[in-house]
């Protein structure tokens, strides 16, 4: 009996189990939808602010900016747009506060230290920001080997996504930028996909990059259907010839567009954080189905081995006596 009792237990406890894993799947459900809309309905903002980020880029390049400084780092775009020699890189890298997300964390930590090690093979200084908890561990593991600083990490942060917090976060990089802390910026992320898929990443923020491949790249083809938008910066053109001053329309589309960019990572990461645990709870609560029907099978076995057993035992002592 100590067997049946044994497998009976285990049973009990991984029902205990299921239960919990279906109650996540369905909550990480409900959740993934909010957080996939909001990815999706952002994204066209984004892009549209990207493209007149380019434009208004090559124009302050070609015409001579106003040298100002203001109080707030995030505002002084003469600055934030200058081209230096890259020594120190900025790594802000955006994983979750919570686990039970299947691999998402791990495709994190992974994709961020092999970019650690490649620019230090490159003799590049790197200073990490984490934004939630999930990976701080797993990379710290490889501090002493690669040398590099934690410098901030923002936890939440990811409790509730807007541009208040994003805006933090870039202010904070925006004064380690301009103080000469770090010479780039760039960020870890995951660009959702859909519910099975995402992509882990990285995007550059500091010093700008035009890149018109990115653009295309990040562009899905539904939302080009919807708004028949031209992926080629080049052609961008203003829509009026009366235009206000450039360094007015700079002091406020630069801190927009890298608020706005570290907004859009964080959307992109909570859509792919719930999608992968929708996904790795969905898989917990198939395979606790199938161990309980395994062990279901193994109980009745052994239960009706132990009947055999009594049924003989009783037969045996009943032709004894007689």
């Amino acid at each position: 009996m100590a067997n049946l009792r044994s497998i009976k237990d285990r049973i009990n406890s991984i029902k205990n189990t299921q239960k919990i894993t279906k109650a996540m799947k369905m909550v990480a459900a409900a959740k993934v939808k909010k957080a996939e809309f909001m990815t999706k309905a952002s994204r066209p903002f984004t892009l549209e602010l990207y493209k007149m980020f380019c434009w208004v880029y090559r124009e302050a390049m070609k015409n001579k900016c106003d040298k100002i400084r203001t109080d707030n780092n995030i505002e002084n775009y003469p600055m934030l747009l200058e081209k230096r020699d890259i020594n120190s890189i900025g790594l802000v890298v955006i994983s979750s506060n919570k686990g039970l997300a299947g691999a998402y964390c791990a495709n994190v930590v992974r994709y961020a230290v092999n970019l650690i090690k490649k620019y230090k093979s490159e003799g590049k200084k790197i200073k990490i920001y984490f934004i939630g908890q999930k990976a701080i561990a797993g990379i710290k593991n490889f501090q002493k080997q690669l040398d590099f600083e934690i410098k901030r990490t923002y936890i939440n942060i990811l409790d509730g996504i807007n541009a208040n917090g994003a805006y933090v976060v870039a202010s904070h990089l925006a004064d380690d930028y301009i103080n000469k802390e770090i010479d780039a910026i760039e960020l870890v992320t995951t660009r959702y996909k859909n519910m099975m898929s995402y992509k882990t990443e990285s995007w550059r923020l500091l010093p700008t990059e035009i890149d018109n491949d990115r653009i295309k790249e990040f562009h899905s083809k539904e939302l080009d259907e919807e708004l028949r938008i031209n992926h080629d910066v080049q052609k961008i053109e203003p829509l009026s010839d009366y235009l206000p001053d450039l360094n007015a329309v700079l002091s406020n589309i630069v801190p927009m567009f890298i608020t706005n960019v570290l907004y859009q990572a964080l959307l992109e990461a909570q859509a792919s954080e719930l999608a992968s645990r929708m996904s790795a709870m969905s898989a917990a609560t198939n395979n606790a189905a199938e161990m309980i029907s395994t062990l279901t099978v193994d109980y009745n076995k052994e239960r009706q081995a132990k009947i055999t057993q009594e049924l003989t035992e009783i037969i045996s002592g009943a032709s004894s006596v007689g």
